[in-house]
């Protein structure tokens, strides 16, 4: 059901706009479309590089075993490819930590800028869009497509600052968009404006007797669906209650600068927004997301793993300092459990008017803006892709050649119909996009 179509529901039931959010997954209000089913697409940020060893598989092919940092995603193996050789060969002013985070989903140059990171010259913001921003715009462009939102985006513990280090997505040249780290900020958005944190209201109050009335007009099986939404809301709403709660016994601390003012409450955090994105996507209110854990320099300190430095500075640290290397293969393997969170939740969710999963039409990449911290490389950045919908072949390990990352965003732009011949720098697209079918 296209935006147009839900008002003229609304509309002729009487309803509240407030109701909006409930509709859009119910596949006895949608429109049928030619493909029969969503396409979708998360992109995932974690920072520092990687420690190759435990990262990369060793065989290509599908005869390939997942190395220690990607364990958690043993469940999805067959829904999982990993490219090695793919490399950010975006050049131009600023360090290789800006032009690794703020060129990574947009492949073109920084503009020219007075913002100075470590001894290369400084620079500015990005000159050009993100690949999930153009992958938004092409969805939104179509009724068909057409979401509430188009896109989310959203963070977890990424500093209270505006700078290269800390975006990576962009709606245009010189146009960052800060992503939302806050699950009350984040609910608004999709729910509607609460009543103050102390005091949270629900939701669900307000509309109470709009949903019944919709629910008349919907199958069985879209009653259940309803019912389930509104459910997952309440739950949603008695957690940030109760961590709303939790703080105002006991005050967040203050953190050191560039850590973000969640850093102890990540794993939390990070377990709220995939909630609440995994129901944004149920409910078809986007299909293009975003998800950046810190930020790039990031000295997150993940203590609940028993770590106390922080990462970047672990990242710094020689190969041969086999403590640092433990340490920073034990975090890479905590966001791989992120990952295969996020992929679980979807996965347990019936594709609304479609055969499979939320997974098997949705996509996760997971990337990073360095393919290792203490060389600053941007050689074989991580990418690995969970999920389906995309038509790529899964269950495999891909060994590519120094090949530059923008071809990779030519193929998602190509599998979500959006026939581009080049995307950011085009002298990196010289050799079309990927063949991932």
């Amino acid at each position: 059901m296209n935006l147009l179509q839900r008002r003229q529901f609304l509309g002729r039931l009487g309803l509240s706009a407030a109701v909006m959010p409930f509709l859009g997954g119910l596949p006895s209000l949608a429109t049928p479309t030619a493909s029969g089913g969503r396409q979708r697409m998360i992109f995932i940020f974690t920072p520092n590089g990687t420690v190759p060893p435990h990262f990369w598989p060793e065989a290509a092919g599908a005869d390939f075993q997942l190395p220690r940092i990607l364990t958690p995603l043993e469940p999805f193996k067959s829904r999982t490819l990993t490219v090695k050789g793919l490399c950010n060969r975006v050049r131009g002013d600023g360090d290789g930590h800006m032009r690794g985070m703020s060129c990574l989903l947009t492949g073109i140059e920084l503009f020219p800028g007075n913002i100075q990171g470590g001894s290369d010259t400084p620079a500015g913001w990005a000159s050009g869009i993100s690949i999930d921003q153009e992958l938004k715009n092409h969805l939104q462009s179509r009724e068909e497509t057409r979401t509430r939102f188009g896109s989310l985006e959203l963070g977890v513990a990424v500093p209270h600052r505006a700078d290269p280090w800390t975006r990576w997505t962009y709606a245009g040249p010189n146009q960052p968009v800060a992503p939302v780290d806050d699950p009350y900020l984040l609910f608004e958005k999709l729910y509607g404006r609460m009543k103050d944190q102390e005091s949270l209201g629900s939701v669900l109050d307000g509309v109470h007797q709009d949903l019944r009335r919709v629910a008349t007009q919907l199958t069985a099986e879209d009653r259940d669906r309803l019912e389930q939404h509104a459910t997952l809301v309440r739950e949603m709403e008695a957690e940030l209650k109760s961590v709303r709660e939790q703080k105002l016994e006991h005050p967040e601390p203050v953190l050191e600068p560039g850590a973000g003012t969640e850093n102890d409450d990540m794993p939390r955090v990070a377990a709220m927004q995939s909630d609440l994105l995994v129901n944004a996507f149920a409910n078809d209110l986007a299909r293009i997301a975003s998800v950046q854990f810190t930020n790039s320099v990031g000295q997150a300190r993940l203590r609940w793993l028993g770590i106390e430095e922080g990462h970047h500075s672990l990242s710094h640290d020689p190969d041969l300092n086999e403590s640092s290397q433990e340490k920073l293969v034990k975090i890479n393997v905590w966001f791989c459990e992120q990952i295969a969170a996020l992929a679980r939740k979807l996965d347990a969710i019936p594709e609304p008017g479609g055969s499979g999963s939320l997974l098997d039409h949705t996509t996760i990449l997971w990337t990073n803006e360095l393919g290792k911290g203490n060389s600053h490389t941007h050689e074989n950045i991580p990418f690995v892709l969970v999920g389906g919908g995309l038509g790529f072949q899964t269950g495999r390990s891909l060994h590519l050649e120094h090949t530059p990352h923008n071809r990779l965003w030519l193929s998602l732009a190509h599998a979500f119909g959006r026939d581009l011949k080049t995307f950011g720098n085009p002298r990196l697209c010289e050799a079309g996009p990927l063949a991932l079918g």
